[in-house]
């Protein structure tokens, strides 16, 4: 493996992302708005907008389609697992606004990663080092903090790769991206997750973040997915073909 090299690449594809991940998130923490600006959720609306906007006018017309159908899931899952199921709380109590836009760069940044031509030349070493890393995290968390939410939770993203061999590298990614943001944002308090899943199932303690929380970014993902393939069924059979043609 040219470590060199698939650093560049990995530092193109997510740098800039895991950057706006840390920005953002500190602008939206509880130390920045006690001591710099109350209303800071909008710093970060404006903000993420801005970068979303300039995404979808540069990317192809398949990132765009990507970046909207990613936004409207994001929507959605977002009103529906903190404000109507309890499963995690942000700091003010309401949905911040730059938030769905932020799941779709995230989406769109590891897409980017995944499809880097160092990347996919070495992606069977790169699948097991994050395998090993997710593995070991999951099992800290569990014997060191209780969670046994997140750890069950990170054994079905296991089981589920299985279903999606070709796209495990965009996965695991994913998880270590979800993983970097989830610890950032609770360590800052910019959201919680309450002590049990869900707030309500005593039988799953959780953590604060819960380890294998990017099950649900994988709703997301497939969804966003999932709409693409079925709205472009030839060009993607075109390059299912293409891809059984180079092995």
């Amino acid at each position: 493996m040219n470590l060199k090299t698939v650093l560049g690449q990995t530092f193109q594809s997510l740098g800039w992302i895991l950057f706006i991940l840390f920005l953002g998130l500190f602008f939206d923490s509880v130390f920045f708005a006690e001591n710099y600006f109350k209303h800071s959720q909008w710093i970060n609306t404006i903000g993420v907008i801005a970068v979303f906007i300039y995404c979808y006018y540069k990317g192809t017309a398949r990132i765009r389609e990507q970046l909207i159908y990613a936004f409207i899931i994001g929507v959605i899952g977002e009103h529906v697992f903190s404000l109507a199921f309890g499963m995690y709380t942000y700091r003010l109590g309401n949905i911040p606004h730059y938030i769905p836009f932020g799941h779709a760069l995230v989406f769109l940044g590891v897409y980017n990663f995944s499809r880097k031509s160092q990347v996919r030349i070495n992606s069977k070493k790169i699948e097991l080092f994050l395998s090993i890393s997710i593995a070991i995290y999951a099992l800290a968390f569990l014997v060191f903090k209780n969670d046994v939410f997140g750890f069950v939770m990170t054994v079905f993203v296991f089981l589920s790769l299985r279903r999606y061999p070709k796209e495990k590298l965009f996965y695991l990614t994913m998880y270590g991206v979800v993983v970097y943001a989830e610890l950032i944002g609770t360590s800052l308090n910019t959201w919680s997750w309450p002590k049990f899943a869900f707030n309500t199932f005593e039988f799953l303690p959780s953590a604060n973040p819960p380890s294998g929380i990017c099950l649900f970014y994988y709703g997301l993902d497939r969804g966003t997915m999932s709409i693409y393939k079925r709205r472009h069924k030839e060009t993607w059979k075109r390059l299912q073909n293409i891809r059984l043609l180079n092995g």
